[in-house]
């Protein structure tokens, strides 16, 4: 048990930690008045009990997302990045192309940014938006993969949620997610849309996960993917620099909108 200045200090840590979403070491030492060596410590014990991540130099808040925000809501939370990950995403959808397209508000987004000039593209979809969204496109042919629908994301999942997945072999598949971490991968809060997201990784030859900067060394519930399972990230560039490398250093290709 620690003492009671140790869990003193600790409380402190966690106290500035909130305040101002990121702490750094050296920072700490001179605030509380202990070594470097001491403050490492007490990172490492808070990092142990699920509440903080540590980088290098400092920390950041792990938040474990375990609530499902409707989609309505989620597509206000980072809209401005949100968008310029979806138009960054768009332009990497060319003529010809079978392109899987996952549900989310950063899908939604790069739905919206597909090119009106696009031609004999297919995009198969379990978000019935996106669907109702690309329907009046011109050169985009709409399928829509089945199964039961979850009204708080307007999304289709088992059963039989991944049966047309699993006859498809696609050029691109966009994901969403609520958590990319070095070590956990790629994660979702929501089990049933974490199977289909799983089947849509296996069912294209380039991978790319859509995630703005709040997702980043999150981890939720589900296991979608490790990192490796990747083509790219495309994330924010209000992105830390710090978690940006830490992700990199775990193999992770990642491209900032």
């Amino acid at each position: 048990m620690p003492s009671l200045k140790t869990q003193a200090r600790r409380e402190q840590i966690l106290r500035l930690l909130r305040e101002n979403g990121r702490v750094r070491v050296a920072e700490l030492a001179q605030t509380l008045g202990v070594s470097q060596v001491t403050i490492r410590a007490d990172l490492e014990a808070l990092e142990r009990q699920g509440v903080l991540r540590r980088l290098r130099g400092g920390a950041i808040p792990w938040e474990t997302r375990r609530f499902e925000l409707p989609l309505e809501v989620t597509r206000t939370l980072h809209a401005k990045e949100k968008e310029a990950i979806g138009k960054r995403a768009a332009n990497l959808v060319k003529d010809g192309d079978v392109v899987i397209l996952d549900v989310g508000s950063t899908t939604t987004e790069m739905a919206k940014a597909l090119s009106p000039a696009l031609k004999d593209v297919v995009v198969v979809t379990n978000a019935l938006n996106i669907a109702l969204l690309l329907e009046g496109h011109p050169g985009i042919t709409v399928i829509v993969t089945g199964g039961k629908l979850r009204p708080l994301q307007h999304s289709l999942v088992n059963p039989f949620g991944t049966l047309l997945l699993e006859e498809l072999n696609a050029d691109k598949a966009f994901l969403g997610c609520n958590g990319v971490h070095p070590e956990r991968g790629f994660t979702n809060t929501n089990l049933e849309e974490a199977e289909i997201k799983k089947a849509m990784v296996r069912a294209a030859r380039e991978v790319y996960f859509l995630a703005d900067h709040s997702k980043l060394l999150q981890v939720a519930a589900a296991k979608i993917a490790p990192l490796s399972a990747a083509t790219r990230l495309i994330t924010d560039k209000k992105a830390h620099p710090e978690a940006l490398r830490a992700l990199e250093e775990a193999g992770l290709r990642v491209e900032l909108a």
